[in-house]
């Protein structure tokens, strides 16, 4: 892995980024989504200070800092939390019309590498970039809330749901983010 993507400064704040294997779209229905939060959320206790995010069907953009100093541990902590939640609501939901041929992927993706057991739900790069000053902070939440506007999905940032970017504007938000 490149030196660029690693967790070097423990207490530094940071962008991530991180897909679905295949980069299938799992994030369709809003109790995925919700779920994806709760995830981040169970973190803030580990020390996660959400700063700005935005999760679009198929990935996902946090900016964040770990305040008790492990960031590439609450990364991986969202992941599997959300990865074995999403699972058991998959196998429990009659009405997924594609339950089956996601269970199929995310076990053949699991089955194609030794780092998963059962499933394999993400891609395995976090993509981490420490972000260094202001500026280059600034400019990274506004990739983030212009995603869905970029992909053609809303006209504005704060029109999309799952964003901080309502919360930058000083609206009530889906998750509380320590704005920067």
């Amino acid at each position: 892995m490149s030196r660029n993507y690693k967790f070097h400064d423990s207490h530094g704040t940071y962008f991530v980024s991180f897909a679905t294997v295949q980069w299938v779209d799992i994030f369709v229905r809003d109790e995925y989504m919700r779920l994806f939060l709760d995830s981040v959320k169970r973190q803030e206790k580990n020390g996660l200070q959400l700063n700005a995010y935005c999760i679009m069907t198929n990935h996902v953009h946090l900016v964040f800092s770990a305040t008790k100093g492990n960031p590439g541990i609450l990364i991986n902590q969202i992941k599997s939390q959300f990865s074995k939640k999403f699972i058991s609501l998959l196998l429990n939901n009659k009405s997924e019309y594609r339950k089956n041929r996601l269970l199929d992927m995310f076990i053949n993706e699991a089955k194609a590498t030794s780092a998963s057991k059962h499933y394999k739900l993400w891609q395995h790069n976090n993509k981490p970039i420490e972000l260094w000053s202001n500026h280059v902070i600034d400019q990274k939440i506004n990739y983030i809330h212009n995603n869905p506007v970029k992909a053609g999905m809303v006209a504005k940032p704060e029109h999309w749901k799952y964003s901080s970017a309502r919360t930058y504007l000083g609206e009530e938000g889906m998750n509380d983010i320590v704005a920067l």
